[in-house]
């Protein structure tokens, strides 16, 4: 079962925001974490989902980045403001990449055209929501943990959708954060989404499917129960299988890059053009993809 609408998942976890970007609230015995930093047009969403659902802002002491793209971080100076206490986790290549002058202005500008392609400039307005060099963490890597008081969060590095990817898994009660590194659940489809090194995807996807997963979160399009988040990696390995195979083709057809991402990106947005994110920034995530695909080609041949 799939669902994207706010509000309690199960006894401990909350969703919030909106369809297209969403963030989790994990609710332990000692502490409430915040998991992904979503969109920044998100905030006053968020503030009032918090408020409506009666959710105890004092107890969220901590927030867990997995990856530091700006539909996934966009959150994050606000929350840290908001609550200075906040601890705030990621990889250590994220941080590396959120203190880069030009990785901050890269998700500021991200986050500007995203909300106006939206229509929801003005949410951002009085809101102190950018990027600045102030937001500070700490970095966690394969084997960290993070003890909320009943629930353990256990982090898993999963390279592949970005060089600093990282997925979270909670034992206690069978719960996995995949973020975008596993598979888009659009509609009744898996979108692949392999940016950085797509071999580096797929096998991220088949090193996480021994785990046992009864609930299944991701930051774009909600999240996955039951029987289907039982299954879920195996058929993100699948699909990732054959969008391979298609770029491939696409390739040996054309022969040109170029033609293979401008085919891509007219593929992806005919069947969806409400996608999160516009032709501009997905043709760059396309041509990402498509060098590495065909110079893994080349490499064979």
């Amino acid at each position: 079962m799939r669902s994207c609408n706010p509000g309690r998942i199960g006894e401990r976890l909350w969703y919030l925001g909106r369809e297209e970007s969403g963030i989790y609230l994990l609710e332990g015995d000692a502490y409430s974490l915040i998991i992904s930093g979503g969109m920044s047009y998100l905030a006053p969403v968020v503030l009032d989902q918090l408020e409506a659902f009666g959710i105890d802002e004092k107890r969220i002491q901590k927030l867990l980045i997995l990856h530091s793209h700006f539909d996934h971080v966009g959150l994050v100076p606000f929350f840290q403001r908001r609550y200075p206490a906040l601890q705030v986790y990621a990889s250590a290549r994220a941080w590396q990449i959120l203190q880069m002058p030009k990785g901050i202005e890269t998700i500021n500008t991200f986050s500007r055209l995203s909300a106006s392609r939206r229509g929801v400039a003005e949410w951002l307005e009085g809101l102190d929501i950018e990027w600045r060099d102030d937001v500070v963490g700490q970095a966690v890597s394969e084997g960290a943990t993070i003890d909320l008081g009943a629930l353990t969060v256990e982090i898993l590095e999963t390279p592949g959708h970005s060089s600093c990817s990282i997925s979270a898994y909670v034992p206690e009660i069978r719960l996995s954060f995949l973020q975008t590194g596993g598979g888009i659940p659009y509609g009744e489809t898996i979108l692949p989404s392999g940016n950085s090194n797509f071999t580096q995807y797929q096998q991220s996807l088949e090193r996480l499917q021994p785990l046992k997963v009864d609930i299944l979160c991701a930051d774009h399009y909600g999240y996955v129960k039951g029987r289907e988040a039982k299954n879920y990696l195996l058929r993100s390995s699948e699909a990732a299988r054959n969008y391979r195979a298609m770029v491939e083709a696409i390739y040996r057809r054309t022969g040109s890059i170029d033609a293979t991402v401008e085919e891509l990106v007219r593929e992806r947005l005919s069947q969806i053009p409400d996608f999160i994110i516009g032709a501009e920034i997905y043709t760059g995530v396309c041509r990402q993809t498509a060098r590495h695909i065909t110079g893994a080609m080349e490499e064979k041949a």
